[in-house]
């Protein structure tokens, strides 16, 4: 999540059922977050435990998907509404119905009070999602690489993960009560479901045309498995960096964290693909630093504020994000621009670049810039080289570590792939001079998985060659029944097994 978070303390190996509260100790978002993780992790397993990989109520089971061929339009589906569980993850297909407005009260004496007819309302959306206008997909009919796919047969499925959503993303999550100089308070966590297409030829089956639910099914499960398992690792450390001993900051001369405060670094992949074509990007915030977009007119960005203080705002050099609603749901990284000069009483930045047509244009998609705060290095010495750039983000270089700052230094291990969004939270603490890492017993950091983003697959239709759908869902049923009513032969067995009891305890001899 990119969210202003101190750390992330839940792991499921650990079997922690609750977080306990003890009167007079300090309160830490940490320990929070912790407990709604816990209980997260808790129902979505039994979830999934009980209904199984996939799978919806069977009264009312979300995302049946019906085929719209046509000859002069393009290919869509309609989406059914409805709920769908996919592992332990609730998916809800409804379409939210259009609330009724008030219009203004004619005068007296306006037509209309002789019984003419109101005047005709706006045209009412339809009732469910199609793929051109589901609410997180953001398909574009204009690019042909969106477009259902020509050759048939085809799976389409449900592609699901979360995200977090600010005050910047959402307005009405801030208190306006506050005031516009206090802070947003807490975030959100979005689920976030996609309905996507899939070329018949990545199942790999022998014989796609006469394929069965269940060869459909199992060849599905192989691929969302490839799809969902993180190829890459990454280690991270503090060292003492060279030339400490002339480093002013207060902190302590042994340490090999030099930062002077508490952070959470978040190190997450930019572009994609092995380590000769990945990118990465750092943040000592956790990508938590936004800037809410007003306008935008060439490279020059207008923003509704630039920062709360000289530790959240910009400066000339920074890296920044242009993001909006439509990007973050593609997830298709695009070039960090860099920002060129600051106009702190129009409260705009120049950037290097114009940022991409397809970004930013949208008032109603919430565009904003993200800071992250690696910089181009400057020198490459031998020993504690930074890494290159590339793009404005960072290249992936394997098997050596590469330094961060003030002593963070990150690994990532050979024969990597890497995945646009994967990243890892690394904090440090000024208390102890270090960053917290899993070690071996020789303090030796251990190479981690990444943190997210975490993705799940279900399968929900096959589409055949003639334009008919095979339905890959499944359903379940309520595990309530109705009680049995008492018949009379029951009461009568009743009856008769309490008179053998009665008869059993008159016949034994008193004591």
């Amino acid at each position: 999540m990119h969210a202003d978070l101190s750390r992330v303390t839940f792991r499921p190996g650990r079997h922690y059922s609750a977080v306990v509260a003890q009167q007079g100790r300090a309160q830490l978002d940490a320990d929070a977050n912790e407990q709604t993780a816990i209980q997260l992790h808790q129902v979505r397993t039994l979830a999934a435990d009980l209904i199984g990989q996939h799978g919806g109520p069977a009264a009312d089971a979300g995302f049946h998907i019906t085929f719209q061929g046509g000859s002069r339009d393009l290919d869509d589906l309609t989406i059914g509404g409805g709920r769908y569980y996919v592992d332990g993850i609730l998916c809800d297909a409804t379409r939210p119905l259009p609330g009724a407005a008030v219009g203004d009260e004619a005068p007296e004496g306006a037509p209309g009070d002789e019984g003419e007819a109101d005047p005709p309302g706006p045209d009412e959306p339809p009732a469910t999602w199609t793929y051109w206008d589901q609410p997180d997909a953001y398909r574009d009919p204009e690019r042909p690489g969106d477009r259902l796919p020509e050759r048939r047969p085809f799976l389409v499925y449900l592609k699901v993960w979360e995200r977090s959503v600010s005050a910047t993303e959402d307005p009405a999550l801030r208190e306006v009560a506050l005031g516009p100089a206090m802070p947003d308070t807490a975030a959100r966590v979005k689920v976030v479901w996609q309905v996507l297409p899939l070329e018949g030829s990545a199942l790999e089956l022998e014989d796609p045309e006469g394929a069965t639910k269940e060869q459909v099914g199992k060849a599905f499960g192989a691929w969302a498995r490839k799809a969902a398992a993180p190829a890459s690792r990454l280690a991270a450390r503090a060292e003492r960096p060279e030339h400490a001993d002339e480093d002013p900051c207060l902190v302590r001369p042994d340490a090999r964290y030099r930062g002077p405060e508490n952070q959470l670094y978040r190190v997450e992949i930019h572009e994609g693909g092995t380590a000769k074509e990945a990118t990465f990007k750092w943040s000592r915030e956790n990508g938590s630093v936004v800037f809410p977009v007003d306008e935008l007119d060439g490279t020059w960005v207008e923003l509704a504020s630039l920062g709360g203080d000289d530790k959240l705002d910009l400066n000339v050099g920074d890296r920044v994000e242009f993001v909006d609603a439509a990007y973050t749901g593609r997830g298709e990284p695009l070039p960090l621009p860099r920002v060129e000069e600051v106009d702190l009483p129009g409260r705009r930045v120049r950037l290097s670049g114009e940022p991409a047509p397809g970004v930013g244009r949208r008032p109603e998609l919430r565009p904003f810039l993200r800071r992250w705060d690696h910089r181009e290095p400057t020198r490459r010495p031998r020993k504690g080289a930074a890494a290159r750039s590339r793009h404005g983000a960072l290249a992936v270089e394997e098997g050596r570590w590469l330094p961060l700052e003030d002593g963070v230094e990150v690994y990532f291990a050979p024969g990597g792939t890497y995945r646009p969004g994967d990243h890892w939270l690394i904090p440090a603490r000024t208390a102890t001079g270090a960053v917290e890492w899993p070690v071996n017993t020789a303090r030796q950091p251990l190479l981690q998985a990444p943190a997210g983003i975490q993705v799940h697959y279900a399968p929900l239709a096959w589409v055949t060659a003639e334009q008919a759908e095979l339905d890959l869902r499944m359903v379940f049923g309520p595990l309530a029944t109705p009680a049995p009513a008492a018949d009379a032969e029951a009461l009568a067995a009743e009856a008769a097994a309490e008179a053998e009891a009665r008869a059993a305890a008159e016949a034994e001899p008193e004591g």
